[in-house]
């Protein structure tokens, strides 16, 4: 995460990056309408960029733009230049740089057989070696996405169909990948062995839709069918559905930070409510982490389930001590010293009636530079809180993620380099404690934590990372992931 690519509101990059969000629909009128419905829904997991392609009548049509999907892709002379009943979308955020539109997703190729769209969510952890390898065969790139690395690897495989091109090339790849691609006659749909990064399978009277979250189903009418599986490649044709397993029965490793704050609150992943996993979470955070307080209140709007879920297990009343402002976007500009000073008052203000004389619990998701934790809990105090004490929801942030998240340099991470009290003192808290690795798997449904073969991808509490980081533990050490451009 860099300065640049910092909202003006998250105080330098002190706050974790949504990726990015797919979506596809097969053998649905004017499906380019419905892909830009279902990518509204996905907004979250992007705000930066979005493209759609669509196919008709033997020609790929294409639109990419930078901003919101509102703002560009609701207008009808955008959809009138997207025909077809086949189409699929992305909603980006550069999980670490390569802002621009040759970044912009879907990507599209074309190949002997014909052309090829694809959008992506996740990071290839070996995109950087493959590029040279690819490279030193004549391989061009014309862009700084490790999305790009698929279509040369497609391109360059000796297999003869398509599918067998495809699947070809993705089991060269390392890291975590949730695809959804397009060609003439079919949608291809893919996650990687471990399923770290979530796809589903919907309906719409025939259609078939694949979606990064259900939330995209539910705002189309569409009937979720199941979740894709770790390491399946799914094909969608006119005659059916049919589904490969390359890399054999695998066992998944699901990011478990979905849970906690990347997925929408109503989309229901890998069997369980976003919304309710996180009212869990809270619940498990006052069970380990009591606090004598007159009230409960959520940092918004990620900490707000958790919150609710922490008072009604405290039995302590839950408030809106902090008011959110929903109209400051990604492009608000600072224009003088005292503007930006503001910092997180342009986002939060407290609610003064409310907190006043109170003894309070702030509830957030995580800590990532500490910055905006100390301003909002100093704006608390300024509004006449008795004690400020703070309950996340997510055990520390001590490692980055190299599998789609943006995430800043484990040296900035606050818990990395400082021991819960000195973050206590730091963000100038009453107390401080967070959810423990345990209890937030209880949340989600499993017993604990088994230190043997963990359940879940939660490398950015543990440090344990479920596949090889090829371009970070290579030869080139100064080369890191961290600075390969992706698109989430």
């Amino acid at each position: 995460m860099t300065q640049e690519n910092a909202t003006p509101f998250d105080s330098e990059g002190d706050a974790f990056r949504d990726e990015c969000g797919v979506f596809g629909i097969f053998g649905k009128t004017d499906a380019a309408a419905v892909v830009t419905l279902g990518l509204h829904a996905l907004q979250h997991r992007g705000q930066e960029a979005a493209g759609i392609v669509s196919y008709d009548n033997g020609q790929f049509s294409i639109e990419r733009h930078i901003g919101l999907i509102g703002d560009t892709f609701t207008k009808q002379s955008v959809l009138n230049r997207l025909p077809g009943s086949r189409s699929i979308g992305h909603t980006r955020y550069s999980t670490t740089g390569g802002e621009g539109l040759r970044n912009v997703q879907p990507f599209f190729a074309e190949f002997a057989g014909g052309g090829f769209a694809i959008s992506h969510n996740g990071n290839i952890t070996n995109a950087l070696t493959k590029q040279r390898e690819l490279q030193k065969r004549g391989a061009i790139f014309s862009s700084t996405s490790d999305t790009e690395t698929l279509l040369h690897l497609i391109a360059m495989s000796e297999h003869e169909h398509f599918v067998e091109k495809f699947i070809d090339a993705i089991t060269q790849l390392e890291g975590a990948f949730s695809l959804v691609g397009l060609t003439g006659k079919k949608m291809v749909g893919a996650r990687d062995p471990l399923g770290i990064r979530p796809l589903v399978l919907g309906d719409l009277d025939g259609a078939y839709i694949l979606a990064s979250e259900t939330c995209a189903l539910d705002i189309i009418g569409a009937r979720f069918v199941r979740d894709i599986k770790p390491g399946e490649v799914i094909v969608i044709t006119e005659k059916g559905i049919k589904s490969h397993f390359p890399y054999g029965e695998t066992k998944g490793r699901f990011c478990i930070f979905e849970y906690v704050y990347f997925a929408r609150p109503d989309s229901t992943i890998e069997g369980q409510n976003v919304y309710e996993a996180r009212k869990r979470i809270g619940q498990e955070l006052a069970k380990e982490n009591p606090v004598d307080v007159d009230m409960v209140v959520p940092v918004p709007d990620s900490g707000t389930p958790a919150a609710i879920g922490f008072a009604q297990e405290a039995g302590v009343p839950f408030d809106l001590g902090i008011i959110r402002n929903h109209y400051v976007g990604r492009t608000f500009i600072q224009p003088t010293a005292s503007i930006r000073n503001m910092g997180v008052k342009l986002k939060h203000n407290a609610n003064r009636s409310a907190i006043e004389g109170k003894r309070v619990v702030l509830v957030d998701d995580s800590i990532v530079r500490g910055t905006t934790s100390q301003k909002i809990v100093q704006m608390v105090r300024d509004a006449g809180a008795a004690e400020v004490h703070m309950r996340i929801a997510s055990p520390p942030t001590t490692a980055s993620c190299f599998y789609g998240v943006d995430t800043p340099e484990t040296s900035k991470l606050l818990a990395s380099r400082m021991s819960i009290e000195d973050m206590k003192d730091f963000i100038r808290v009453d107390s401080l404690a967070f959810v423990s690795i345990d209890g937030l798997y209880r949340a989600v449904n499993q017993p604990g934590r088994n230190n043997q073969c963990p359940q879940f991808c939660d490398a950015c509490f543990t440090g344990e990372y479920p596949t090889e980081l090829t371009d970070r533990d290579g030869t080139d050490a100064t080369r890191t992931l961290s600075l390969l451009a992706n698109n989430g």
